[in-house]
């Protein structure tokens, strides 16, 4: 029998192919298939962890934080809008810059391809860039 994680796992779904600082409160993200914008714009569905032990700058969880709901990316903090028309590529802009020198990784959850629903993993996989150095 399946367990649910199984099940979960099993929806198609877009992954994270990179993630870029493109300025100092900027980071442009790029997915491998077309995304549903409204998973993809929902900066709720966005985690970035930092190298350091508590989150500061545009960090939402240190490095020993789970990722849960309250420490997700808020929108009192950030936004998100696309990049071009190719509903793959996002700009999450936030309204602090990111630490230089810190490493940061973005961890997207809950994003569904384009005409889909109901995806509640992560978007992530073991080739996606998703670590950058803060500049």
């Amino acid at each position: 029998m399946l367990t649910y994680q199984n099940e979960r796992q099993m929806i198609p779904h877009p992954i994270l192919l990179e993630a870029r600082q493109i300025a100092p409160n900027q980071i442009l993200i790029s997915y491998d298939q077309r995304t549903d914008l409204t998973s993809a714009m929902n900066v709720s569905n966005y985690w970035i962890r930092s190298n350091m032990e508590k989150p500061a700058g545009i960090a939402t969880v240190g490095m020993s934080d789970a990722l849960t709901a309250s420490n997700a990316i808020r929108p009192d903090v950030a936004m998100i809008t696309p990049a071009d028309n190719s509903n793959m590529r996002f700009v999450i802009t936030f309204r602090v810059s990111a630490l230089s020198g810190v490493m940061h990784t973005v961890l997207p959850c809950f994003v569904n391809l384009e005409g889909m629903t109901g995806y509640m993993g992560e978007n992530w996989g073991p080739f996606s860039r998703n670590v950058f150095i803060g500049m």
